[in-house]
C-alpha cells in the first residue's frame, strides 16, 4: 500500500508538472509552481525527484510516452504498411498533434542547456524514428515499397516533418499546416517509390 501511494504521488507530480510546463514553458516552471498547484511542499517534490532538471525531464518523458503509445498503436495496427505510415504522418504532423508540438519544441530548446533533458529527448526521438523505419522495412519486405535504406529514409522523412512542424508551430501563419502534410507525403512517396495518394489517411 505504501509503495502504491508513492507511485500515485509521483504520477500526480508529473501530471501537474506537465500542466505547469504547458502554461509557463520549461524555462519558467519552478518546483514551487508544481508544489503550489498540488497543495504540497517543495520538499515532497524533491523527495521524488533529485533536482528540477530531473523533474522536468521526467515530466517530458511522461507526456511524450502518451504520444509514443499512440505511435505504437498506429505502427502495429491493421492495414498495409503504407496505410499505417499514412496514419503516423498525419497523427504526428502539425494537423494532427494539437499542442504536442509546442512541448517537444520547448524540450528540444531546453536540451541545449540540460544534459538530463537532452538524454530523454534523444531517446524518445530515436524511438520515434526507429518505429517509422520498422514500418518501412515491413513495407519493403511485403513488396509494397522500394527502399534500399529504411533507416535513412525514416530519418529524412521525420527530419523534414520535424523542421516544417517547428516552422508552422513557432511562426504561426507562415505556412499552412495542410501544406506541411502535403510536402511530407510527397517526400515519403519519393523515398519509398509509391504514389503520394497512397499516403493519404
Amino acid at each position: 500500500m505504501a509503495r502504491r501511494k508513492v507511485e500515485v504521488r509521483r504520477e500526480e507530480i508529473l501530471r501537474a508538472t506537465v500542466d505547469e510546463v504547458t502554461r509557463l514553458g520549461f524555462a519558467h516552471t519552478r518546483v514551487a509552481d508544481v508544489a503550489e498547484a498540488l497543495g504540497i511542499s517543495t520538499g515532497l517534490v524533491f523527495y521524488h525527484f533529485d533536482s528540477k532538471d530531473a523533474l522536468l525531464s521526467a515530466a517530458f518523458a511522461y507526456a511524450a510516452e502518451r504520444d509514443l503509445e499512440r505511435l505504437d498503436g498506429a505502427a502495429n495496427g491493421s492495414g498495409s504498411a503504407a496505410r499505417r505510415l499514412a496514419r503516423i504522418l498525419t497523427m504526428y504532423g502539425p494537423e494532427g498533434s494539437g499542442a504536442g508540438w509546442s512541448l517537444w519544441i520547448d524540450a528540444w530548446a531546453t536540451s541545449m542547456r540540460s544534459r538530463e533533458m537532452a538524454e530523454v529527448s534523444q531517446a524518445l526521438d530515436v524511438r520515434w524514428k526507429d518505429t517509422v523505419a520498422e514500418v518501412i522495412r515491413q513495407g519493403v519486405e511485403r513488396g509494397e515499397m522500394t527502399c534500399a535504406d529504411p533507416n535513412g529514409a525514416a530519418w529524412r522523412i521525420t527530419a523534414m516533418l520535424d523542421g516544417l512542424a517547428v516552422q508552422s508551430t513557432v511562426h504561426e501563419g507562415v505556412m499552412p499546416r495542410r501544406q506541411v502534410t502535403t510536402w511530407v507525403r510527397r517526400l515519403a512517396a519519393a523515398e519509398l517509390g509509391i504514389d503520394a495518394a497512397t499516403l493519404r489517411r
